[in-house]
């Protein structure tokens, strides 16, 4: 069965949504991010991606707070994402909590050092963030776009040791319109050693039991959940 990741994201202390990764375009919550992982944890969900908006556009972290704060509590898995451009970053999140970090933006400008990481720390620790706006990988919080396909970034980093990907279609995320099917299962049909995180555009349980039934592995929901278009009962329902 899929599992379900649910999505908190974070900017100043936060749980905020963006629409397709534009900053202008976002949404804040009233619940915190610590209440928002307490109500998961209750829903049965194992494992939490959390993600550091203001890391990811300053290219440092800057909520390792939050990490801690949720890590404390012992309730989830934690993978972190968000301005991870450095080793001090990476062991940083580690030392707050974080079960594994996200590698996106520096996996593109400085591939030689997610090599190393790769051996370090291994691909069951460190997760290959990938976000895709019109075929290209995106980077610096999605403000800018590379000249890489998914395949070419995949097929650098296989060789030494990456086992997880989190792939975005940036043009899905936080529209609540459905997931890029036809991309996910390409991936996985093309590399079937990996294991996917389906991320972007999830609008109701009919779009995670479709990705169920296509055999992929794992979802990221973030603003259907805040949105009430999926509820914790659901969840619950179906991961049990």
């Amino acid at each position: 069965m899929i599992e379900i990741l649910p999505a908190i994201d974070i900017i100043n202390g936060e749980c905020v949504r963006l629409s397709q990764g534009d900053y202008s375009r976002k949404t804040t919550y009233a619940a915190t991010p610590v209440e928002m992982a307490r109500l998961y944890a209750g829903a049965g969900i194992k494992r939490l991606h959390l993600v550091d908006l203001d890391g990811a556009k300053t290219g440092q972290p800057c909520n390792l707070h939050v990490l801690r704060d949720i890590a404390s509590e012992g309730l989830l898995k934690i993978e972190w994402g968000g301005g991870v451009k450095s080793r001090e970053g990476l062991e940083a999140a580690f030392e707050a909590g974080a079960d594994f970090v996200i590698i996106g933006s520096l996996a593109v400008r400085n591939p030689e050092l997610m090599e190393e990481w790769l051996n370090e720390f291994g691909g069951n620790r460190i997760i290959l963030g990938a976000d895709v706006r019109a075929g290209k990988v995106s980077v610096n919080g999605w403000q800018e776009d590379s000249s890489l396909s998914i395949e070419e970034l995949i097929e650098r980093f296989i060789p030494y040791g990456l086992k997880e990907v989190i792939c975005t279609d940036i043009s899905r995320d936080g529209m609540l319109q459905g997931p890029s099917d036809t991309l996910y299962t390409n991936l996985a049909a093309a590399y079937p050693q990996l294991t996917f995180t389906v991320s972007g555009g999830i609008s109701s349980m009919e779009d995670i039991r479709r990705l169920d039934r296509l055999g992929l592995p794992r979802v990221i929901v973030g603003k259907a959940i805040y949105e009430n278009q999926i509820s914790l009962d659901e969840i619950r329902n179906f991961s049990n």
